[in-house]
C-alpha cells in the first residue's frame, strides 16, 4: 500500500483523477459482469417459445415476464398484447431492454478515451516542471530534473494502462449486447409467425 501511494505521489496531482477513473472502471466491471452472468442462458426464451406453440399463452407470459432473460422479457411483452400488435409491444420492450443492456457503458467508453488525455495532461506537467528546474538552475540539480521526467512517464503509463484495461471488457460488453439484440429479432420474428399461424 505504501508503495502505491509512493507512486501516486511521484506521478504528480494527475494522478488523482486517473486513481478516480480506474475505481470508477472497476465498479462498472464489475457491475456489468455480474449483470451478465445473471443472463448467460437463454433456456427461458426457448421454453417461452415452446410454451407459445403449445397455445399455453398464460405460462408462456408468466415464464417470460419473470424471467431474467431479455429476450423472454420482449417475448411476454409481444404475448401480452398479441392481439393488437404484437409487433409493436416486442419493439418497445426491446428498446426498454436495450436501455438496460447499455447501462454504464458510455462510462467505460468516457474512461477509454479520457485516461490516455490525463497521462498525456502528466506529461506535459512533468515535463514543464523539469524544464523548469534546468532554466532556473542550469544541470546543477540532475535528480530534480530526473523527477519530472519521472512523473511525466509514470503518469503516462498509467493513464495507458488504465484505457488498455477498459477497453477489452467494454468491447466484450458491447459485443454481448449486439448478439443479444440479435437474439431479439430472431426470437421476436418465430413468435410473429406463431402467432399468424394460431390467427384463424
Amino acid at each position: 500500500m505504501s508503495g502505491l501511494i509512493a507512486l501516486l505521489v511521484k506521478g504528480g496531482p494527475v494522478m488523482i483523477p486517473l486513481l478516480c477513473c480506474s475505481v470508477l472502471s472497476l465498479a462498472v466491471v464489475i457491475e456489468r459482469g455480474w449483470f451478465w452472468w445473471q443472463r448467460r442462458s437463454s433456456a427461458d426464451a426457448d421454453r417461452t417459445l415452446e410454451l407459445a406453440a403449445s397455445a399455453h399463452w398464460e405460462d408462456a407470459l408468466r415464464l417470460g415476464e419473470a424471467s431474467p432473460s431479455p429476450i423472454a422479457r420482449v417475448l411476454a411483452a409481444g404475448i401480452c398484447h398479441k392481439n393488437p400488435s404484437a409487433t409493436l409491444a416486442m419493439e418497445a420492450a426491446a428498446h426498454d431492454e436495450l436501455a438496460r443492456l447499455r447501462r454504464h457503458l458510455p462510462i467505460l467508453d468516457t474512461v477509454i478515451t479520457l485516461s490516455p488525455l490525463l497521462g498525456l495532461l502528466g506529461t506535459v506537467t512533468g515535463m514543464i516542471s523539469a524544464f523548469g528546474v534546468m532554466a532556473s538552475s542550469g544541470v546543477n540539480q540532475p535528480h530534480a530534473i530526473t523527477g519530472g521526467v519521472a512523473e511525466a512517464l509514470i503518469a503516462t503509463a498509467a493513464g495507458l494502462l488504465i484505457a488498455i484495461a477498459t477497453l477489452v471488457p467494454y468491447n466484450y460488453f458491447s459485443a454481448r449486447v449486439e448478439r443479444i439484440l440479435a437474439d431479439i429479432e430472431r426470437y421476436g420474428s418465430r413468435l410473429e409467425l406463431l402467432l399468424k399461424d394460431t390467427r384463424p
